[in-house]
């Protein structure tokens, strides 16, 4: 062999050894999967991703809804976090019996959740002090009027800090009503043993063993504590709502690490983002320039339309929110957002309290069947209006509706309805359920 042949044999021999190497590395490489815990106002679904963004693995299930009084809706913080629980261990079951992956190809994991949903406890034992009152939840009517007495500007007393008006929709006001009526709450917040967060902060310090007490920005813009432009919890909202500061948890991005699952089968697993569910959704549809929208249909119906890093206050009632901060030193992306209280819970409402129909999918098989409502039209426009008032109007709005073909012009039916003479209502007659 001479010097040439010698020469060519060692190259061959070395592209053999790196094409193997390589090889080898392929073989040996680890796929690296991502997971995400959907925690809705009346499911939680926790969902594995590869590299694609294909759903390789995920389970769901609801939890309980509890309504003790007309405009209350209640949930259990606990099962909240048991129903979590059981379904990232079954995901992550279903994950391990395909053959192809493992839970430990799960790299970090991230948590959108219902936003405003109040949820207070204990310090010591991690244990709730109340049922967490939940984002739809109107009992707190009376204490929005008593916080718009103390300010000229009425409901939106602290809309310039906080971008929101007085409702019954947002975190303070709940916070305020457990403060004035449960009195567990309020002594555990005067001693300074109580927590305060929403659904987010809830799941994190759970799975995270009670090592942090953390929110993202998304979630704090929805709690009326926090200046919008600030990014910090502010001592003059805090004052007005009367709320100690020593309560509420950190204020982080909505992209970095907050901790690690303290046990379970992800356990040392990083959870690295947090975001409210209608932001989350606005980052999903790809909405991350200014002037890019979505409008996305779950318990409620949410239009969230993104104005970059410009806070835009509406003169036409849309909330100004921050839709996301991707990182600590990322700026910080807002957003308009239109509120539906009302469109998936219409159908939930139709299966469990109605009783028409036994799964919510059966809606639009049985819409298919015929050709129109023959004039009938289900209002949601009264939520949240208890009075008999309310009440009685709704029914002759249906009653009548019944009555008049879809075929007639507006004045037809204007006319048809000024003719029609509702029977006195009685006393005994039963309220439409919720």
């Amino acid at each position: 062999m001479n010097e040439v042949e010698l020469e060519l044999l060692i190259h061959d021999i070395e592209h053999l050894t790196d094409e193997t190497d390589r090889h080898r590395h392929t073989q040996l490489k680890m796929p690296d999967l991502v997971a995400s815990i959907d925690a809705g106002t009346t499911s939680i679904r926790f969902m594995i991703f590869d590299s694609t963004a294909a759903i390789v693995a995920s389970h769901q299930k609801e939890f309980t809804q509890h309504y003790p009084h007309p405009g209350w809706h209640e949930q259990d913080a606990e099962e909240i976090i048991t129903v979590a629980e059981e379904c990232i261990a079954e995901a992550c079951k279903k994950l391990g019996q395909q053959g192809k992956y493992s839970p430990a190809d799960i790299k970090a994991v991230g948590i959108t959740n219902q936003r405003e949903t109040t949820v207070v406890w204990d310090k010591e034992t991690g244990k709730p002090l109340a049922k967490a009152i939940a984002w739809p939840d109107t009992r707190t009517t009376h204490t929005v009027h008593q916080l718009a007495k103390k300010s000229e500007k009425g409901k939106d007393a602290v809309k310039e800090e906080t971008g929101l008006p007085l409702s019954t929709y947002f975190a303070a006001v709940k916070l305020r009503w457990l403060l004035d009526n449960v009195e567990e709450v309020k002594k555990a917040h005067d001693e300074k043993t109580m927590l305060f967060g929403t659904i987010d902060c809830w799941i994190l310090h759970n799975l995270t063993g009670r090592a942090v007490h953390i929110t993202d920005s998304s979630n704090a813009s929805r709690t009326m504590f926090m200046d919008l432009q600030k990014q910090t919890w502010d001592p003059k909202l805090l004052e007005f709502f009367g709320v100690d500061a020593a309560i509420l948890p950190e204020i982080r991005s909505s992209a970095e690490v907050y901790g690690e699952f303290g046990a379970g089968p992800l356990q040392g697993v990083k959870i690295a983002g947090m975001a409210g569910d209608q932001m989350a959704a606005l980052v999903g549809n790809k909405c991350l320039k200014p002037g890019e929208a979505k409008n996305t249909y779950g318990t409620g119906a949410f239009l969230l339309y993104n104005t970059g890093t410009k806070l835009v206050s509406s003169q036409s009632g849309l909330l100004t929110t921050i839709a996301f901060k991707a990182g600590p030193h990322a700026p910080v992306h807002y957003a308009l957002e239109g509120s539906i209280a009302v469109a998936g819970s219409a159908t939930k409402w139709i299966r469990d309290s109605v009783g028409i129909i036994r799964e919510a999918s059966e809606v639009g098989t049985l819409a298919a069947e015929v050709e129109d409502t023959a004039g009938f039209i289900l209002s949601r426009l009264l939520v949240g209006c208890f009075v008999r008032i309310g009440t009685i109007r709704l029914r002759v709005r249906l009653w009548a509706s019944r009555r008049i073909p879809t075929s007639d012009t507006c004045a037809e039916r204007r006319s048809k309805r000024r003719a029609i003479r509702p029977r006195p209502f009685s006393k005994q007659w039963r309220r439409i359920p919720g």
